[in-house]
């Protein structure tokens, strides 16, 4: 066996990552059925819905832009998409009329703990033959490489 050089494993993590990111198209998981035989969120949607939720107050369209790497118009079209399935609302901002804010709807809500639920449900199956503590040691290298990943390469604001 012959012995690994030390960018061997960043080599590893590198095609893992493009692997993970390739699963998670919209083609991939649509073939995969929900336990309660809908159809699951196109990823993109659900991209908006989870940075609305992750700034835990309402947002601007231009939050959602940075916080999907999109340019503004892009991010416009996604926010109108969501307005129109009633995942999100828009409201005037008290601070500046001439701008608006998201907020996530009680159905908004609905989708976006049906979607985690269902990921979940994904991971879990995926991960149906590892050990407890393999999973949790898992989960911690994820969470900490996606913080210092954060800090190495801060979303664009």
């Amino acid at each position: 066996m012959s012995k690994r050089e030390p960018g061997d494993a960043i080599a590893d993590i590198e095609r893992a990552m493009v692997a993970i990111r390739r699963s998670q198209t919209r083609r991939s998981l649509g073939r995969l059925a929900p336990p309660d035989g809908g159809k699951p969120i196109d990823p993109t949607l659900f991209g908006v819905l989870d940075a609305v939720e992750g700034r835990d107050a309402p947002c601007s369209v231009s939050d959602v832009a940075a916080a999907l790497g999109v340019d503004q118009p892009r991010a416009s079209r996604l926010v109108l998409r969501t307005v129109e399935e009633g995942w999100l609302v828009r409201r005037t901002d008290p601070a500046d009329a001439r701008r608006a804010l998201l907020a996530l709807t009680d159905s908004g809500r609905a989708q976006l703990d049906r979607t985690h639920r269902f990921r979940q449900e994904v991971f879990a199956r995926v991960m149906a033959d590892w050990t407890d503590a393999d999973r949790s040691e898992f989960a911690r290298l994820v969470t900490a490489f996606v913080t210092s990943f954060a800090e190495v390469v801060p979303e664009a604001e």
